[in-house]
């Protein structure tokens, strides 16, 4: 049986649906399944080893130039590449109208969240299937619910596991126990203050631990640079494909996120992770893992560094004692 799973979007929506890959790779070993997603999440997608063909979309750079010629034979040669795959199901597991109208492409029976689940219910009109999946359990639950319904399983959900391993990288395991610091966010309000990045920086390095940074746009290249100046221990690692940074990040010791996709990305590596939210709610779509945990500002108020590196700490101290017994 061929599957093609839809989730375009956005990074963390897209590791939030690992698990239910997982679930589905142990429960049903006679299905295969691709995967389509936007361009720049393919080397995301591609952690989980049980995706054999992945597909990409450009929806938000397509809107951008709707009417240019090569916006649409783009958007045809996909339909038609998904139609030569000739699958037997898709699921759409984003239950957008955009989500909806891509599955649509590959010419098969889709199956999805029904009119009262989908976040928005004009997508189930393209379903040839629906199911009833609570709308107030985690997005993780929601997902893998709607696999084992889709699929004909019964998932275990007291258990959670990504399935996902680092891809090929050196740099952490040269530089010793690392602490990644992911400052860069997409919303200005979810930005800790680089003084308190610097301070992080700093009790870790009293811990023995070296902190590592990086950047993807001149903004945050100036906080990561002012964390390196403040902090000279401090890795500064220049702007790299996401593959490469996954690989740094899959293999560091502990990892300190703002509300940022790469957070959920380690939490699903199951390393200790803690994410600071500070505008937003992590509710039913925060970092979820083994060892991660989710600190959230109090209204008006803030999180201190000390703060931070003592649930850090905790975590750490989870690991230890889960791997001694």
């Amino acid at each position: 049986m061929k599957v093609l799973i839809v989730k375009t979007s956005s990074m963390g929506d897209v590791i939030h649906t690992f698990p239910a890959v997982e679930d589905a790779s142990l429960n049903r070993p006679d299905v295969s399944f691709d995967w389509c997603v936007e361009e720049a999440f393919a080397g995301i997608v591609g952690l989980h080893p049980a995706i054999a063909g992945i597909h990409t979309v450009a929806i938000r750079r397509w809107r951008k130039a709707l009417f240019n010629g090569g916006t649409w034979r783009e958007a045809a040669a996909l339909r038609r590449t998904l139609r030569e795959c000739r699958y037997d199901l898709v699921i759409d597991a984003q239950g957008l109208l955009k989500s909806a109208l891509v599955a649509r492409q590959a010419g098969a029976p889709i199956a999805g969240f029904d009119r009262s689940s989908a976040r928005e219910p004009s997508a189930t009109l393209f379903y040839d299937v629906t199911y009833t999946v609570p709308r107030e359990l985690h997005a993780i639950e929601r997902t893998r619910r709607l696999f084992g319904l889709a699929l004909g399983y019964q998932p275990y959900l007291s258990t959670l596991n990504s399935g996902i391993v680092p891809p090929p990288g050196t740099l952490a395991n040269a530089i010793g126990k690392t602490a990644f610091l992911l400052h860069g966010t997409s919303r200005e309000d979810k930005k800790w203050p680089v003084e308190d990045w610097i301070g992080t920086a700093r009790l870790l390095v009293e811990r023995g631990m070296i902190p590592v940074t990086t950047w993807s746009n001149e903004r945050e290249k100036a906080v990561a640079e002012a964390i390196g100046k403040a902090v000279p221990s401090t890795v500064v690692v220049p702007r790299s494909p996401l593959a490469d940074i996954a690989a740094i990040l899959g293999r560091s010791t502990l990892v300190i996120g703002a509300d940022t996709g790469l957070t959920h990305l380690a939490s699903a590596f199951g390393l200790p992770t803690v994410a600071v939210f500070l505008a937003t709610e992590p509710g039913l779509t925060g970092p979820r893992g083994p060892y991660a945990s989710t600190l959230l500002a109090a209204p008006g108020g803030r999180l201190a560094p000390a703060e931070v590196v003592a649930e850090a700490e905790r975590l750490l101290e989870l690991g230890q004692v889960a791997s001694r017994s």
